[in-house]
């Protein structure tokens, strides 16, 4: 991964404002005019470079968010939307059709489960749910009616790491889709140049990074993208998941700083991870040797930007889990919040929360345990005085001793 430089493609790109500003102008249109009647009609048949229709398919403030985020993942072209599920269900729909069917990790984010599970089956559309590190089983589950192998390159909640190369190589034997949700792993992992087809982001989490945005992004092939947007048949143009251009402008600015931040997420993710490990408690961290991934994803990251600010800790009932969340909010080490991505460390049981959609009996079977918690790990200057905190609610609250037992 070394000949490939997000943080210099971002830095390289430069959008100036109208009047010379060193930040670009807000388009706060959501129509704009033509010179000519013939003008409008070529924008309508996308015939024209330049010329904006409406905000519903673009805008300047959305092009050059956009811009930027198809530079950071080495991808021709991409698209932002008003939430990731705006993403997801867009690109979901534009790639599967009546009988089609999708193979998809088991151990996906609660919503989008949901969707596949719940709403697609009634536009015939079906999907095969499947342990996506265990390759044998992927291949398995295909059908001569299978569009797509739908992944997160760091699955929520567990933190698995999906095999992306071997993925790649197993969806063009078959003639398939790859896409691949990066949320968790942003700079760390570049889906693209390991042979994803698509790559799609929640701009909410680490890229905005400041928990005030909601917004999604599809980065791809210049003409996937232009066949999303086109006015007749484009699932991001028809379904309107059309984000704001002053929410654009605002996530571009933040975007500057993911390199940085995504540094320190890292760093003291893997600073709580080891210590937690030492003091026997139950953790998932792809930054950890035990972690069975762990060399898989040492190959396939950017290894700048470190394992990323998820982890997950096990304390074995979902009543241990919320006294030990409740005890850290007491103690102002983080909030209960089902985002990531903040400056503050966040953390939820996730059984009851982001994957509640998951029946019981199934996330049993994934290994999602009623007491793991996920957690975001903040900026913290100090970590080694938050992971003492910590520490000392995990000894009032019975985990340390109960980890040990």
């Amino acid at each position: 991964m070394k000949e490939f430089s997000a943080v210099n493609n971002i830095q390289d790109l430069q959008f100036f404002g109208e009047f010379g500003g060193v930040n670009p102008s807000i388009s706060d249109s959501s129509t704009y005019t033509f010179l000519t009647a013939k003008a409008m009609s070529d924008t309508f048949e996308g015939k024209t470079e330049g010329c904006y229709l409406y905000s519903r398919h673009t805008s300047p403030s959305n092009l050059y968010l956009s811009q930027a985020l198809a530079q950071m993942e080495g991808t021709e072209s991409a698209n932002v939307t008003a939430s990731g599920m705006g993403a997801i269900t867009s690109v979901l729909l534009q790639v599967c059709k009546s009988g089609d069917h999708i193979v998809s990790s088991r151990t996906i984010y609660g919503g989008t489960y949901a969707f596949m599970k719940n709403f697609l089956p009634g536009l015939k559309i079906d999907t095969s749910f499947v342990d996506i590190t265990n390759l044998e089983a992927v291949e398995a589950s295909i059908t001569e009616n299978t569009r797509m192998i739908y992944c997160e390159t760091v699955s929520n909640p567990l933190l698995e790491v999906a095999d992306l190369t071997a993925l790649s190589e197993l969806a063009k034997k078959h003639n398939l889709q790859l896409v691949v949700d990066n949320t968790f792993s942003p700079l760390m992992v570049s889906p693209n140049l390991l042979g994803a087809d698509v790559t799609i982001h929640s701009l909410t989490k680490f890229i905005n990074g400041s928990s005030d945005a909601v917004g999604g992004a599809i980065c791809g092939t210049e003409d996937f993208i232009n066949r999303l947007k086109d006015v007749n048949s484009g699932a991001c143009m028809l379904l309107g998941p059309t984000m704001d251009s002053l929410r654009a402008a605002s996530i571009l600015k933040n975007l500057r700083t993911l390199h940085l931040r995504m540094k320190k997420h890292s760093e003291n993710a893997q600073y709580l991870a080891e210590r937690w490990e030492e003091d026997g408690l139950k953790v998932k961290y792809p930054g950890l040797q035990s972690h069975p991934q762990h060399e898989l994803f040492s190959e396939m990251m950017n290894e700048d930007y470190g394992f990323g600010g998820l982890i997950a800790l096990d304390v074995k009932t979902v009543e241990k889990a919320n006294e030990l969340m409740e005890a850290m909010q007491e103690a102002n080490l983080g909030y209960l919040a089902v985002s990531l991505g903040f400056y503050k460390t966040l953390f939820c049981a996730s059984g009851t929360s982001t994957s509640s959609e998951i029946p019981e009996d199934e996330q049993k079977e994934m290994g999602l345990s009623p007491g793991l918690i996920r957690f975001s790990i903040g900026l913290d200057h100090d970590i080694e005085r938050t992971y003492l905190k910590m520490r000392e609610c995990m000894e009032k609250t019975g985990v340390l001793q109960l980890a040990n037992s």
